[in-house]
């Protein structure tokens, strides 16, 4: 009898760049495996990015959904809207985790929607304690709840050393978008 795969929750959180871009990856190398994978991005609004458009052409093995947030949390005008917009992709990717239907589920900021307290970390938990015990589950954001991170079962911290913008350089296409 085939040995079923052991499924992994990992974080990616920290100051730096780069945590959502590491999601992307392992959605590609999963893809290239054979795997399905279903990412969903909180907080993120609409604007279009590179990883998206790249994404669809993985379709059917690759499902995207982005352009749900309200945009950047932390310049808004109405935290109301945003703890329900959280909610609202929460149980997007809460029917996915459950859906039996990937073997990647991957939550781009959920990170940031716990810290800011749009949803409880304890109640994201509970679906990843729920969850098939094969379904690999990638939530990324900073400010990752030590709740979470006591859980996972692996935890990759991305500090930032130096960035452009620091020195007036705009987001540049292909890199930040």
């Amino acid at each position: 009898m085939a040995k079923r795969p052991q499924g992994l929750v990992l974080v990616h959180t920290g100051e730096g760049k780069g945590k959502s871009t590491s999601a992307f990856g392992l959605a590609l190398r999963a893809v290239g495996q054979g795997l399905r994978v279903f990412l969903i991005q909180f907080i993120k609004g609409t604007w279009k990015t590179g990883e998206a458009a790249a994404a669809r052409r993985l379709a059917p093995e690759l499902e995207i959904r982005v352009g749900l947030g309200d945009g950047f949390t932390w310049i808004t005008q109405n935290p109301d809207q945003d703890r329900l917009t959280s909610r609202e992709i929460w149980k997007i990717a809460r029917e996915a985790v459950f859906s039996k239907k990937y073997n990647m589920v991957i939550m781009d900021e959920i990170n940031v929607a716990m810290s800011l307290g749009h949803l409880d970390p304890e109640e994201v938990i509970a679906a990843l304690r729920e969850r098939d015990p094969a379904l690999h589950v990638v939530l990324t954001g900073r400010g990752a709840p030590q709740a979470l991170i006591d859980y996972a079962d692996l935890v990759s911290e991305v500090r930032s050393i130096k960035h452009p913008y620091d020195r007036g350089i705009k987001a540049q296409m292909g890199i930040e978008f």
